[in-house]
């Protein structure tokens, strides 16, 4: 009788092929890009490609590959901060992976992640959301009604919220 198999060996060999195809050798990269940004960031950008640059004829067999290009989506309120992020998370990346495997990051601004009312409202508290729904109610146009109960949501979800420093406070120093 066969053994089951547990779900992480079986997702490589289902994903992996489409990863290949956006240039990604592993799964690894997006299961590993909180810890490599760090959690504030990863909410707002994730790596969609890895583009690797065409080998050179006549290149010698024993130099290793030249580093790729990291293509990352981003919000477009984040862009900004990831630019002057970039030779930070770069050195991040190839820390990670033990070599010079991304030499620039280009950023393309999209909206990054699923931003559904289930996700948003877990965090929020209950009257918070009840003044939310009272306020868009009377709004007669049923999309427009829905897209500021979301707009007011994420608001009130954000509102109370912390605000560490870039890539968790992680990456700047003190100033005392």
């Amino acid at each position: 009788m066969a053994r089951p198999k547990p779900l992480a060996e079986l997702i490589d060999s289902c994903i992996g092929p489409a990863f290949a195809a956006q240039g990604f050798a592993s799964t690894d990269i997006l299961a590993a890009w909180p810890e490599i940004v760090g959690e504030r960031l990863a909410r707002y950008c994730r790596p969609a490609k890895l583009e690797w640059p065409r080998r050179r004829r006549g290149a010698e067999a024993g130099s290793g590959p030249e580093p790729g290009t990291l293509i990352v989506r981003v919000e477009g309120v984040f862009a900004i901060e990831l630019q002057h992020l970039a030779p930070v998370v770069v050195q991040r990346i190839n820390a990670h992976y033990g070599w010079a495997c991304v030499g620039k990051i280009v950023l393309k601004q999209d909206r990054v992640g699923v931003r559904g009312s289930a996700g948003t409202t877990r965090g929020i508290d209950p009257a918070r959301r009840g003044e939310v729904a009272k306020a868009v109610a009377n709004i007669e146009n049923e999309g427009l009604r829905e897209a500021l109960d979301r707009l007011g949501v994420a608001a009130v979800a954000t509102a109370g919220a912390p605000s560490p420093g870039p890539m968790g406070g992680s990456l700047t120093k003190s100033r005392r």
